[in-house]
């Protein structure tokens, strides 16, 4: 995080020129830590594609079964983020944050008796804690940054913090390859033996106990990262001001932004797009190229890595390019790369995949960024629905589960290829159109 600073610091010294600085005098450090909650949810985030793949070896259930971890996941963001809207508009973002927090730590330490139980429906539970948090979390912390200054510089501004939630992405993966993939797995004539020996139990339920170490960890980082905030002041930034001055806003008033309208179906189908691709992505590799969980779980976390170029390289050709055009023209590239990918599977459409992460990375913080633009007073409301839109994961993800147990996993794909056709209509039509009457308090695409 040491990059984080400098760079927070030194938008900070700009934002004292201009009124229109990247970061504003005097809020570098809330910055910084709000920036730094973007790593944290990205571990448990991707801690989820290891987990479909270990839950499938240790409870043994089908691939839809293991799907159900994400739509347990995402549903959490589904239900909670209204209520994180409504308890940050009577007190701030600040509280969102803490609740956040409060609920992520709790949730990671409660695998830890889901693995002592040894009951799938335990985890999904503790799954959809964290995610209640992380919906607190995103709900707060992506308007936060976005009208943290100016909005012209909102898009870049929120894809620069959201660069970071790749690394956390990346060391979630890790992680789980490391510390929860064992790297035994039996073939029928090994489980049959451990049967006839009764060792096969003894060996499913080892299996379950590799994930509790992972999860204390994060639970202790979350309540550690809350105290840092809680002790910290947050100066209220212009919306809230605007809050207070102007009411708080309606979900009646949204009816009339047809671009936040859009902004929500397409965030809804980006987000199924990437929690499927990677959720089913070591599994095409051992499908498509026959390599081991391990082999494919490095390959996952390379992908991730692309993922997080992609999102530090966007950050700086917004500097240059409209965020709704650099938005379309990815899009527009991943629907190729997972056409080859469908068409093509082995190596060849193994590489296309892993390359879409790159073009993908642009797209959540860039249509949030869109989507909530010249709101005014509807911003946290507008956020809340925004982020309710990530059970796209929830509902995307199952779909391609059932998919590749019919028709194989590369057919599956198709799921985020048509997601991103959406995603590009949004950015060359949908984040271009105009307000129902002059309700826009500045448009800036």
């Amino acid at each position: 995080m040491q990059a984080t600073a400098v760079n927070a610091t030194t938008f900070a010294s700009e934002g004292t020129k201009s009124s229109s600085g990247f970061i504003p005098a005097g809020m570098a450090l809330p910055f910084i830590l709000v920036t730094s909650l973007f790593f944290l949810w990205g571990v448990p985030n991707n801690l989820n594609d290891v987990l479909i793949r270990q839950f499938m070896k240790s409870f043994q259930i089908s691939r839809f079964q293991a799907g159900l971890i994400q739509s347990a996941f995402y549903l959490g963001y589904f239900v909670l983020a209204t209520p994180a809207a409504l308890l940050m508009r009577r007190f701030g973002y600040k509280s969102g944050i803490l609740c956040g927090l409060g609920l992520m730590g709790s949730g990671s330490l409660l695998f830890w008796p889901a693995a002592v139980v040894g009951r799938y429906w335990f985890f999904l539970g503790a799954l959809f804690v964290i995610a209640s948090g992380l919906s607190f979390l995103e709900t707060a912390a992506n308007p936060f940054i976005a009208q943290l200054g100016g909005p012209e510089g909102a898009a870049r501004r929120l894809n620069f913090s959201q660069a970071f939630n790749p690394l956390g992405s990346i060391t979630g993966v890790l992680i789980g390859t490391v510390f929860i993939f064992s790297g035994v797995e039996l073939n029928s004539a090994q489980i049959a033996s451990m049967r006839a020996a009764n060792t096969y139990e003894s060996y499913l339920k080892h299996e379950t106990l590799r994930v509790i170490n992972p999860y204390l960890a994060i639970g202790l980082v979350a309540f550690a990262i809350a105290f840092l905030i809680w002790r910290t002041p947050f100066p209220a930034i212009a919306s809230e001001s605007s809050d207070a001055a102007h009411g708080h806003g309606s979900f009646r008033d949204l009816l009339g932004y047809p671009h936040f309208m859009t902004a929500v179906v397409a965030q809804f189908m980006y987000v199924g797009a990437q929690v499927g691709t990677w959720s089913y992505f070591i599994q095409y590799v051992q499908d498509c190229v026959h390599r081991p969980e391990k082999v494919a779980g490095y390959f996952l976390t390379g992908t991730l890595v692309a993922f997080g170029v992609g999102r530090f390289s966007s950050a700086a050709l917004m500097r240059y390019i409209r965020p709704s055009t650099l938005l379309g023209f990815y899009s527009l590239v991943n629907v190729a790369l997972l056409t080859v990918g469908v068409a093509r599977p082995g190596w060849t459409g193994l590489w296309a995949v892993f390359a879409s992460s790159f073009f993908m990375s642009v797209m959540f913080p860039t249509i949030f960024a869109l989507g909530i633009q010249g709101l005014g007073p509807n911003s946290k409301i507008a956020a809340s629905i925004v982020v309710m839109a990530i059970v796209g994961g929830a509902a995307l993800t199952p779909l391609m589960g059932l998919i590749s147990q019919s028709a194989g996993i590369a057919l599956a794909y198709c799921v985020p290829l048509g997601s991103y056709v959406f995603v590009g209509l949004y950015a060359f039509w949908g984040s271009h159109l105009r307000p129902f009457g002059a309700r826009a308090h500045s448009w800036q695409f």
